[in-house]
């Protein structure tokens, strides 16, 4: 049965086991990242991974927690920020200096939903849940376009949301598979053009820059 920690020492320890199987599976894939390995990176005995988390299932488990918290505390200034035209390209535009900061190393959630999301019911709803979560944001931020009449009345922000992410998710895999930014740039132009053609006709045209 798995452990809470509850002194700091236990805390730095299930934290280092977090950490080591998050770079394990970063660099080999869920499969690869072998308990026994794991255990090594961590400097953590067997016992010790065990009285944190029920099997290596559970840690996987975790390590997508940790990855999506890592996302929104990355994006949060921009994620409460959606709610105009220029908040929603500031966003898209941050994914491709990112990605090209950082070669191209794709979407950590997507990443594992690739791996995952087939033949692991638990892990797959964990990480639909992170999706669902990080949709919200832009939802709400539409929502709120909406109900100032910077969009049609019938745009519906969950679709639009949708599209959205759809296109950031197959951007961020293309160009990570062809070492190009050019899909993802353009995944995301597309995206927003969707968006821009949801725009109310009252509005300001140039409210978007």
């Amino acid at each position: 049965m798995a452990h809470e920690p509850t002194t700091d020492r236990g805390r730095r320890s299930r934290d280092r086991i977090v950490e080591a199987a998050d770079a394990l599976i970063d660099d080999q894939g869920v499969r690869g990242a072998g308990v026994d390995r794991i255990i090594a990176r961590a400097r953590v005995s067997k016992s010790q991974l065990y009285h944190f988390f029920s099997g290596k299932d559970d840690l996987v488990r975790a390590v997508i927690a940790d990855r999506f918290e890592r996302v929104l505390d990355a994006q949060m200034s921009m994620l409460t920020d959606l709610g105009s035209w220029a908040g929603i390209r500031r966003w898209l535009d941050m994914f491709v200096t990112e990605n090209q900061v950082h070669d191209l190393p794709g979407c950590p959630i997507g990443t594992l939903a690739g791996e995952l999301a087939a033949r692991d019911e638990a892990a797959r709803a964990d990480l639909a849940g992170c999706f669902s979560t990080w949709e919200q944001y832009l939802v709400k931020g539409l929502e709120s376009m909406r109900a100032r009449g910077q969009l049609v009345p019938d745009a519906d922000p969950e679709q639009l949301a949708t599209v959205v992410f759809a296109g950031l998710q197959g951007g961020l895999l293309l160009a990570k598979t062809h070492k190009n930014i050019e899909p993802l740039r353009i995944a995301l132009d597309a995206a927003f053009a969707h968006l821009r053609s949801f725009r109310a006709q009252t509005e300001d045209p140039q409210e978007h820059t």
